[in-house]
Parts: structure tokens; sequence; C-alpha cells
């Protein structure tokens, strides 16, 4: 088994392409950040991008990848457990000089077994930070309870407003979000983010990634405090689905807390089926 590890985009996307390409939903993530980075510049994340992909044997066919955009996780395709593994003890030889790794994330058998060899390599100790269950739409169906009100693109007016439910979105949800500006300017130009509004008041907002390999993922989703509890997220979210759907999108996906029995349950009330459960681990020095 054999890991090769870059810093080039080109080749990351000319040898690991085909591979996440042919399982768009378990490797939604490292689709649409590699997609990210081809279209904003390989700064967009922060610090330079690293990459690497695995063969079973010498001059096979790539069967896994990994991509970090440090200072954030490093993010697992779909891969054998023992790929994963065999990650961790060469990510460990090589050093801080490729990468730092303090946290992990992807499908939840291959982070684990990625964690056992990271820890026992390492010496480090890991922590759950979240446990997460990926969804794909089915067949679309509106709230079982409709809010009153509309769906409508997001637009310029709609930027200080779309900022600052990103950011409490990422404070309640205890998530990182790179260059929340960036990202609400780049969704907004793309037709990306989607507001619901009653009254004349935007009351919820969900966000949409380009259809790429035939996918796209909805987040994030987030309705206001004051606004909750009247179906307004589970409106935004089935609208931002029929967005992409009429875009050409053959699967929609889109990742829920588990945590969150609330959120778990409306999704699945408007067509969502469960894929498969994922993590995101810490590491820390023991």
């Amino acid at each position: 088994m054999t890991w090769t590890f870059s810093t080039s985009l080109d080749d990351f996307r000319a040898r690991a392409g085909a591979v996440l390409a042919a399982s768009p939903a378990e490797n939604t993530v490292l689709l649409t950040i590699a997609h990210r980075l081809a279209e904003s510049g390989l700064d967009v994340f922060g610090d330079p991008p690293v990459f690497g992909w695995w063969r079973a044997e010498e001059g096979s066919p790539v069967a896994g990848a990994f991509l970090q955009t440090p200072p954030f996780d490093l993010r697992l395709s779909a891969m054998p457990e023992a790929a994963a593994a065999e990650l961790a003890v060469e990510l460990a030889a090589v050093g801080s000089g490729f990468t730092t790794v303090n946290g992990i994330a992807g499908g939840a058998g291959a982070v684990r077994a990625f964690a056992a060899a990271w820890t026992a390599a390492t010496g480090t100790e890991q922590s759950v930070r979240v446990e997460e269950r990926l969804y794909r739409l089915g067949r679309l169906t509106g709230p079982p309870r409709p809010p009153a009100g509309r769906h409508r693109p997001a637009g310029p007016a709609d930027r200080e407003l779309a900022i600052r439910w990103y950011e409490e979105f990422g404070a309640e949800a205890g998530v990182r979000l790179p260059d929340v500006p960036r990202a609400v300017d780049d969704r907004t130009a793309a037709g990306g983010l989607h507001l619901w509004e009653d009254g004349g008041e935007p009351v919820a907002l969900a966000g949409t990634s380009p259809v790429l390999a035939g996918m796209s993922r909805i987040g994030p989703v987030y309705t206001p405090v004051e606004h909750r509890g009247r179906g307004y997220g589970s409106a935004v979210t089935a609208a931002a689905s029929a967005h992409v759907l009429a875009l050409g999108a053959a699967e929609v996906l889109l990742y829920t807390d588990l945590a969150n029995p609330t959120s778990n349950s409306v999704y699945q009330q408007i067509g969502y089926l469960p894929v498969e459960d994922c993590l995101v681990l810490d590491f820390r020095a023991a």
C-alpha cells in the first residue's frame, strides 16, 4: 500500500479526481473544497493546502485521498480503513514539515482507524468534537406544515445580514468558518445563497454548493432564535434543494449534528435519507 503526498492542486485533481467523482456523496466535502481552491485561489481558506492519494499497490488505481487547508482539519475521502491507518503512520513519520494535524474529519470508520494509528504513533489523545450524519435527498416533499412566506435568492443588499447569520451559525454550531465575508460574496454571486422571508422580512437562510460530479450540498442552514419553531428552516432547505435539482443535481446532500434530534427529524420529513455517519475528532498532547 502506498500514499503520495503533494502540495499541487493540479496533481491532486488529476490523480484523485476520478475516485472522488465516483462517490460524490461520500466525497462531497473534498470535491467542493478542491473546486473552491481552483476557482478562488490556494489562499482562500488560509495557509497553502496539502494533498494526498492512496493506491493499494504501485500502479493500481487511486482508491483514497485526503486534503487539508491549514489551519483547518485534515479531511478524508471514502477509503479503506487500512489506508486511513497507514496515512496516520506516514504523516506522523514526516512530521510537521509537511503539515500539522490537530483534527480529522470524514466517514466514521476511516476516521476511527486514522485516530487509533495517529494516537499510537504520536502519543496524543483524541476527543470527539462532533458526530454527524450525511443525508441524501430521496423524493423532495414540502414541509408537513408549510410556513407563511416565500423563498428568494439573497442579493447584495442582504450581505450584512448574511454575514451576521453565518457568524451566528458558526458560533452556535461550534464550527470555524473561513473568511465569512468572502464566502457570502462568492455564494451570493453564484446564486447559492437562499432566504426565506415572511412579511418581507428575511427569517431563515440556506446555502447551496455548486453542482459538481452531479452533486450539490446544502449548508449552512440557519434560523435566528426569534424565528424558530415556525418551519422556516425546513422551508428554506426544501426551496434550496429544489433550486439545485433544477440546475441538474442528481444528488442533493446535507450534514446534520447527531446531537440535534430536531434537525435530523426535520430533514427526513422533506425527503432526506441517511447515507453514513461521520466524525470530527480533535487531537491534543497527552
